[in-house]
């Protein structure tokens, strides 16, 4: 975050102090509340000078009451919306929140295409938007669902919490419609699957408790032989005799597989096709 080059824009001593200050603390994203802290203003001045340094290009207004320190390599853009990740937890609030599905496959790797949009799971219940063409899409957990997460530098200076690998496995196999299908799960299970524990998979279905992770994960575990009997029959007990579909995104079709109590919708060539990725 560069402050101290961005001489072609005029900046009055307020706003010198100001980005100074957010310079000293790497923080690149800010609320008028940290103005009216940091320069003892009261809202209505803070708002002013807010007001002023949006039209001169100096930050940029993500929404009401939040703001960006725009680079000097912008120019007089006024219309940057920072780093995403940043953005996504600046919008999150204050609740726990992560990076996930999707996007966290980007960050770890586990996808062959650039993602669109930006997923965050949140305890808080956050409305999905959109800031300069980026789309925000935020998806409610219970708190005692808010574990497998690490730090992950979205910036030299700033991080943000992200699902860790485990994790994002399970957050696509329950809701794969956040991350293009069960298919490109299975994908990024498999790109990463030497880098992942086995044990830890096993132990984030059984703490999530939710019937349809613990199936698919289940049967992809046996199906790529990524993790041994013992791990595979502590799910498989778990199962109840209920079915449901490998991909709920696809046509409930296709054979029913007991072991696993799931309706096999996706082709087998089609999940035997990902171990070639």
């Amino acid at each position: 975050m560069d402050i101290k080059n961005n001489r072609t824009k005029t900046i009055g001593k307020s706003m010198s102090r100001l980005l100074a200050e957010l310079q000293d603390r790497s923080q690149s994203i800010f609320a008028l509340a940290d103005v009216q802290q940091i320069l003892g203003l009261t809202p209505a001045l803070a708002s002013s000078l807010m007001h002023k340094a949006v039209r001169r290009g100096v930050i940029s207004r993500i929404k009401s009451g939040l703001f960006v320190i725009v680079p000097a390599e912008m120019g007089s853009s006024t219309t940057y919306a920072g780093n995403p990740y940043l953005t996504a937890m600046r919008l999150a609030g204050q609740a726990d929140s992560f990076i996930s599905h999707a996007s966290a496959m980007e960050i770890h790797r586990m996808v062959t295409q650039p993602q669109l949009g930006i997923f965050v799971s949140s305890t808080n219940r956050v409305r999905n938007c959109t800031v300069t063409g980026t789309e925000f899409h935020f998806v409610r957990i219970k708190l005692e669902h808010s574990f497998g997460t690490l730090k992950h530098w979205a910036t030299k200076q700033e991080a943000v919490n992200i699902s860790d690998l485990e994790r994002t496995v399970m957050d696509g196999l329950r809701q794969p419609e956040y991350c293009g299908g069960i298919t490109d799960v299975a994908k990024g299970l498999w790109m990463r699957h030497s880098d992942m524990q086995s044990d830890k998979l096993v132990d984030y279905a059984l703490r999530l408790n939710v019937g349809a992770v613990t199936r698919r994960l289940g049967y992809l575990l046996e199906l790529y032989g990524i993790a041994p009997g013992p791990a595979l029959e502590k799910l498989r007990t778990s199962v109840t005799a209920t079915y449901v579909p490998l991909d709920p995104t696809l046509p409930h079709e296709g054979s029913f597989l007991k072991r696993w109590r799931l309706q096999i919708n996706i082709s087998p060539n089609e999940l035997e096709a990902v171990r070639g990725t």
